[in-house]
């Protein structure tokens, strides 16, 4: 689209001097002459609608897509409410952000849940990994003992089914601006209760709660450095195999400055000179558990 661009019935719009392009790439409009330009063009990418959400196949080179995005048939069979959409632009890498999936122990610190989650499986086949754990979530009643069932869908799209207090389903898309910055979204949907008000009342609950979660996340996402080589712990969640997982969507191309026999090992982390008084440890609850906000 360009920035400030739009969308016309099937045509995008420029904003700068207002030409039509359709699906294929091919002007068909420039509001101030009765011709169009056949040679301009502009770059097109393989799309398709599902789950609430356009997708689009990049590659830098212009491959072809290896795989479509599967659809949550959840959606669309009438018995869960929503979907209830919100969208957050972190100043962060996409594989920063989507490491959390696999981070059992932060929950405990940045989250100040009462327990880590249990990972009690995680494998990968092919674009597609599978994670399940227990959880447990506090209710004016008490502990609840719950599931998270989770498909990440390539490196930017994730399915999450929560289980325990009332069946909800999480579908997410992020999407990279740049190599520092990642836009995500989030539809929310919970199981039909039966009446409009239950259901917007459960369903707004539960988004806020994950939003609150992902709210929290963000001070350690935007200045946290990237090891390639952490320290972890034996009972870490599987950082590596999930590193290892995500590194088939990468095309990565030496280049004279990066010769390919130089590995980098520390990714250090970004400067915000706005941001100097966001303490990460302000923020989380490490704090809570004898830490203090340098």
């Amino acid at each position: 689209l360009g920035h400030g661009g739009l969308v016309d019935g099937c045509d995008v719009v420029c904003p700068f001097h207002g030409w039509k392009f359709d699906g294929e790439g091919c002007n068909t409009e420039i509001p101030y002459s009765d011709r169009t330009n056949k040679k301009a063009k502009i770059r097109t990418y393989p799309a398709l609608e599902r789950n609430g959400f356009i997708y689009a196949w990049y590659h830098p080179n212009a491959a072809a897509p290896t795989w479509e995005v599967e659809a949550v048939a959840d959606i669309d069979g009438g018995e869960f409410y929503g979907p209830k959409r919100w969208t957050q632009v972190v100043q962060s890498g996409i594989q920063e952000m989507g490491e959390n999936a696999v981070d059992s122990a932060h929950f405990r610190y940045v989250h100040n849940v009462a327990d880590v989650p249990e990972i009690i499986r995680y494998e990968q086949d092919g674009h597609r990994s599978y994670m399940e754990s227990n959880q447990k979530f506090p209710t004016p009643r008490g502990v609840v003992n719950g599931e998270i069932n989770s498909t990440a869908d390539g490196p930017g799209v994730s399915i999450v089914r929560f289980a325990g207090i009332i069946d909800t389903l999480l579908v997410t898309a992020s999407t990279p601006i740049d190599a520092a910055q990642t836009q995500t979204r989030f539809n929310f949907y919970v199981r039909s209760l039966g009446d409009e008000a239950t259901n917007s009342s459960v369903g707004e609950a539960f988004a806020n709660e994950v939003i609150k979660q992902f709210t929290e996340d963000m001070p350690i996402w935007e200045h946290k450095a990237h090891l390639v080589r952490p320290a972890l712990a034996d009972t870490d969640g599987p950082f590596m195999k999930y590193r290892k997982w995500y590194a088939q969507f990468y095309v990565e191309e030496p280049s004279a400055e990066t010769p390919v026999s130089v590995e980098r090992t520390v990714f250090p982390p970004p400067y915000w000179p706005d941001k100097m008084d966001e303490v990460p440890g302000k923020a989380t609850a490490s704090v809570k558990h004898g830490g203090s906000a340098l």
